[in-house]
């Protein structure tokens, strides 16, 4: 097989899919792979740590996307690489193909066969390709909600954990998973009251022993979603529902009954956003505000703490890379089921039922059209 690497080419995002020890690993298994040159620059991996590994350094993304069997991602294909997108190939990536249309359309038309890490599941229904980003994503919307929190940022002045005599920050954290969980453990850590939203109890009771009661669990309503938001001085958006749209829980007029000042982050963008004001926003340009509330919406946060992200990810990616590089895709997808359940699109049709409803399209069973067995 011959594996690509290009360099991400979405704003500001410096991950990289592979790390020069997976590229020892693949070429110890005989197969080739390709890297862009300065792929892995933004995570501290410079060109020679993949030669010296066994790489081969291409100049040109378009001559990676060309010769590669599998073309291995961090982000979704941005509008500059939809032409590279042909039969024959294998994009092993995050898609977050449920928002994402015109995208869906490239794949579909390409006969691209498109395997999406965040809805590859083990066994458990865990999905542990998206676990690792989800708990980067989580801990950093704490530090970022504190830091738009300051006034200079734009934020109403406060202090996420307060001081003897003057109270700590109220934070409500949308979703008790992954990300969720993450954000109330350093939200906590910096000494900010914290409420937790989740509309599975069993959840709650969970979070309320792992935490020690030190946070306040609310089973999710309207009312009780419209009353915490509105004393609310951060909120984050950690709802997920695997491939599909992320349910918008805080409506405009939430929004507007907010403080002036307060902020929210959204790390369900990815999915849409759980805030029915937000929109992506980018490391560039990542804030914008509505009815004075300071929303930060940038779809790929973990690219800004590259290395730790990168090491991450990889950790998670790669056992699903050298199978699918040493048994050869279709074969993988059949003898895996959890790999199988990341297909998204697969010769001209979408495979994954959540993307096909949140695109109000026709989804096809894959054993129907690749003849895997269920």
């Amino acid at each position: 097989m011959i594996i690509g690497v290009p360099k991400e080419v979405k704003d500001h995002e410096a991950r990289v899919a592979l790390v020069p020890s997976g590229v020892t690993a693949l070429r110890e298994a005989g197969h080739q792979i390709l890297v862009q040159t300065k792929a892995g620059a933004g995570s501290a991996l410079p060109d020679e740590d993949y030669a010296e590994a066994g790489a081969t350094i291409v100049a040109e993304a378009a001559d990676v996307w060309r010769r590669a069997d599998i073309v291995v991602k961090v982000k979704e294909p941005q509008e500059s690489e939809y032409a590279h997108l042909r039969p024959g190939l294998t994009l092993f990536t995050y898609l977050h193909l449920a928002p994402l249309r015109a995208l869906t359309d490239r794949l579909l038309a390409s006969q691209t066969t498109g395997i999406a890490y965040e809805t590859i599941v083990e066994k458990d229904g865990s999905l542990p390709l998206l676990t690792p980003m989800s708990e980067v994503a989580g801990r950093m919307s704490a530090q970022v909600g504190a830091q738009y929190l300051e006034a200079p940022n734009g934020g109403r002045g406060v202090l996420l954990g307060g001081v003897p005599g003057v109270a700590p920050a109220n934070v409500v954290i949308l979703g008790g998973g992954v990300v969720g969980t993450n954000a109330a453990k350093i939200a906590l850590g910096m000494g900010a009251r914290v409420s937790i939203i989740d509309r599975n109890l069993n959840r709650l009771r969970e979070l309320d022993d792992i935490f020690g009661g030190r946070l306040r669990t609310l089973a999710s309503n309207t009312w009780t979603i419209t009353e915490t938001v509105r004393h609310a001085d951060l909120v984050i958006g950690a709802v997920l529902i695997p491939g599909a749209s992320a349910p918008r829980l805080v409506r405009r007029s939430m929004i507007a009954n907010m403080r002036r000042g307060s902020v929210v982050v959204d790390v369900a963008i990815d999915q849409g956003g759980c805030f029915e004001t937000s929109h992506p926003t980018t490391h560039t340009d990542p804030i914008y505000f509505v009815d004075g509330v300071l929303h930060y919406c940038v779809s790929n946060m973990p690219a800004a703490v590259a290395n730790t992200s990168t090491l991450a990810l990889t950790n998670a990616t790669f056992p699903y890379l050298m199978s699918l590089a040493n048994r050869g895709v279709e074969r993988a997808i059949d003898e895996q089921p959890g790999l199988r359940a990341g297909v998204n699109t697969y010769a001209g049709h979408i495979t994954y039922p959540a993307v096909a409803q949140s695109q109000g399209r026709t989804y096809r069973e894959l054993s129907d059209v690749m003849g895997v067995h269920a």
